[in-house]
């Protein structure tokens, strides 16, 4: 099969693979018809990570089931499907309470696995023209009649939908509420328009780039332009001196400041001081226990300079990590089906498989424009 391959820092190279097959009795195969780049994979892609040469990315991934194992009941051959990132096993202790995220059997010694992931176990990723999918029943979301046609909205199901989501949930935003979101990547405006559907009275989003802002103003939010400071006091203003009620934080560990710089604690620490007393943050940006290529001491040993005394004096709340994508995919696949949402607003790029490399450098590089790109690996 054909599969992007990474071969080591800035190195992608769409290559001939052995083809996924079923392993277990519990596995299922899907052909590949939409998978994404996540900016996640960004970290990896530029060795920012301990990712193994030789292995096959994208954790984003929808596709048709093409065989199941004899021990699959409910997913059957020709089902369009959603693959969530987390892979569980849906009987651990943690699988049990709904946090597929931290799955305790998929990953031995660690908790919680994905496709394609540094550190998240063996398995392949989906961009590639099949995938094994462990745990089918479990982990196969079965979408409905019109996924064919709805499929690059039925993708963001995969991750950066419920993860947007989960910013929100984190944050406990309330109908009616304010909330700041930092970062209008993909996963930052999943959370603009989580937190609209879910009735908040004032979305704040606040980047540097201004095309991803443009995308954030059209589902309502008002976009906040960084690029030359100022972010926290346009808030403060925004919200009559009191702060957002709440905030998430979707940018990660390698946020940058106005020229450009790394600034690891910069989205958090403004967070701080842009949610108002007793007020709530939800991140899920992606922060690494160990950072080796990093410039500075603190960054190379996943550490940051965190304001935690304001944090404190404000009496605020911090919900962090990944997102359990079966608690909401669901639940938010329907609201795709009633046309309720159209996340694929977003998508920027629709590519051939073979493009990818050329996709990735652009997305790395940040060039306007490219805000959210969706491959398809068989045509």
């Amino acid at each position: 099969m054909k599969a992007l391959v990474y071969n080591g820092p800035c190195d992608v190279r769409v290559q001939n693979m052995p083809d996924a097959r079923i392993e277990r009795h519990t596995d299922a195969l899907v052909r590949i018809t939409r998978t994404n780049i996540c900016g996640s994979d960004l970290h990896m892609y530029e060795g920012r990570t301990d990712m193994k040469p030789g292995r096959i990315l994208g954790h984003e991934n929808v596709g048709e089931v093409i065989e199941v194992g004899r021990a699959v009941d409910g997913v059957k051959v020709g089902d369009m499907v959603s693959v969530p990132f987390n892979i569980g096993c849906g009987f651990c202790e943690n699988c049990e309470r709904g946090l597929c995220n931290y799955c305790l059997t998929t990953n031995p010694g660690l908790a919680g696995a994905a496709y394609g992931f540094a550190d998240m176990g063996p398995y392949h990723g989906g961009q590639a023209e099949l995938l094994r999918v462990p745990y089918a029943d479990y982990n196969c979301l079965i979408l409905p009649r019109d996924a064919s046609e709805k499929q690059n909205d039925y993708v963001m199901l995969s991750d950066i939908f419920p993860t947007g989501f989960h910013a929100t949930e984190m944050a406990q935003l309330c109908a009616g509420e304010s909330v700041v979101i930092y970062g209008a990547g993909p996963v930052g405006l999943m959370a603009a328009l989580s937190a609209t559907v879910k009735g908040a009275s004032l979305v704040m989003v606040v980047d540097t780039h201004k095309d991803r802002l443009a995308l954030a103003e059209q589902i309502g939010a008002v976009a906040i332009d960084d690029s030359e400071g100022g972010g926290i006091e346009r808030v403060m203003e925004l919200t009559g001196g009191r702060g957002a009620d709440c905030g998430c934080e979707c940018v990660g560990y390698q946020c940058c400041n106005m020229r450009h710089e790394e600034v690891p604690n910069l989205t958090m620490n403004n967070l701080v001081h842009a949610v108002k007393f007793t007020g709530r943050i939800g991140c899920v940006g992606v922060f690494v226990p160990q950072d080796p290529n990093a410039k500075e001491k603190l960054q190379r040993r996943g550490q940051m300079a965190f304001d935690f005394g304001m944090f404190w004096f404000k009496g605020q709340k911090l919900g962090t990590g990944q997102c359990p994508v079966k608690a909401y995919n669901r639940y938010l696949s329907r609201l795709i089906e009633q046309e309720k949402v159209k996340p694929s607003w977003i998508v920027s790029h629709e590519l051939p498989l073979e493009q990818a490399p050329e996709a990735y450098r652009n997305f790395d590089e940040r060039k306007e424009g490219w805000t959210k790109i969706t491959l398809k690996p068989n045509g």
